[in-house]
């Protein structure tokens, strides 16, 4: 396969980390201007990172549902958890990985100079190959970025802070865990590993700011940056799982239903008034102007669909998990129907207009 995708991507990274793990063949290509402009929009419907020309010439965007479809074509080491429970926190950490942890690893990029600097300059070269001097399309990219996925998200002066500390709060949840073992369920990674790793690797790890803090911080959390990125399914085959849900990833659903899960629903809330964007509070603190994303109604959705299938002895013990950890009322604060609008025909990872633009 073909993947389309830069080496400074949030989300191809979490994709190729993925690929690597399970050890299936692919080719990483930069997305260039045709490819960004012409090629992929008309086979999918959008340009966004990556996006995947599969061998028999389908083509596929989206890393989460990518990974569940790639699941039934290469079935072991699961990524996705055959405990129910197991399976519905995992997708629920990465979910918040997608969606919550976006935004601190944008501010950590986009509003510190020197990763700025160093960010804008290697996308100018990887993607943006235009006959104009490199300093102009730096500048060029730097302010996109940042308008789009920085001030353009309600990042500012005032929410500066919180943006700040919502990364190393993260540090702190997780590096006793990875202190004590290899991945967050056990031996061997999930798709929770996978949901984190995209900003932690290519953003967080490897930006110059984010990357000096984890290292002095959470040493245990960069450990298992290079250990994700350099697993591998035949050498860990089917180790173990834990049972059950460790104590320990208690603080970091606390810290889903303080952000994560808020968002979502008040993401829900505007698009239900159909409003091109609203204003998000969460912990106190005010982002102003955030776009309204039918993509995260659909997240939003996944999530409760996932909840409702689970049998009824593990809905129970969901509940009880959700509620002592502040995460029940956000995910279900917003009435159903969510009508996200996005996948109506449920062909993702297949379905061409996708409505998530994102790099």
């Amino acid at each position: 396969m073909i993947v389309y995708g830069s080496e400074v991507s949030y989300f191809t990274g979490k994709f190729e980390a993925y690929l690597r793990y399970k050890e299936i063949p692919y080719e990483r290509r930069p997305l260039g201007v045709y490819q960004y402009l012409w090629r992929i929009p008309r086979r999918v419907g959008v340009a966004q990172l990556p996006t995947v020309e599969l061998p028999a010439g389908r083509w596929m965007t989206d890393t989460t549902p990518m990974i569940a479809w790639l699941e039934q074509q290469h079935k072991t080491p699961a990524v996705i958890p055959e405990d129910p429970l197991q399976r519905f926190v995992a997708l629920l950490i990465e979910d918040f990985g997608d969606e919550w942890l976006w935004r601190p690893a944008m501010h950590y990029r986009w509003n510190n100079l020197a990763d700025r600097r160093l960010r804008s300059t290697e996308l100018a070269e990887e993607l943006m190959r235009l006959p104009l001097p490199l300093a102009l399309r730096r500048r060029w990219i730097a302010w996109r970025q940042t308008r789009l996925f920085v001030r353009g998200d309600g990042v500012d002066r005032n929410t500066r802070p919180h943006m700040d500390a919502a990364y190393t709060r993260v540090l702190d949840r997780l590096e006793p865990l990875f202190a004590s073992r290899p991945f967050v369920l056990g031996e061997r990674p999930t798709v929770a590993d996978f949901g984190l790793f995209g900003s932690m690797f290519r953003h967080f790890a490897l930006d110059p700011t984010p990357g000096r803090i984890m290292r002095e911080r959470a040493p245990s959390v960069y450990e298992w940056v290079a250990r994700t990125w350099n697993a591998r399914a035949d050498r860990i085959g089917t180790r173990p799982l834990l049972e059950g849900i460790p104590g320990d990833l208690g603080p970091l659903l606390r810290e889903s239903g303080e952000t994560h899960l808020p968002m979502l629903a008040a993401n829900a809330d505007a698009h239900r008034r159909a409003e091109p964007d609203h204003d998000l509070r969460v912990q106190g603190v005010t982002y102003a102007g955030v776009p309204t994303s039918a993509y995260r109604v659909w997240a939003l959705e996944q999530l409760r669909r996932e909840f409702r299938r689970l049998p009824p002895p593990d809905r129970e013990r969901a509940e009880h998990l959700l509620r002592v950890n502040g995460c029940w009322v956000p995910l279900w604060r917003v009435e159903d129907p969510l009508d996200s609008g996005h996948d109506l025909d449920g062909r993702a990872p297949f379905g061409t207009g996708s409505r998530m633009v994102r790099d």
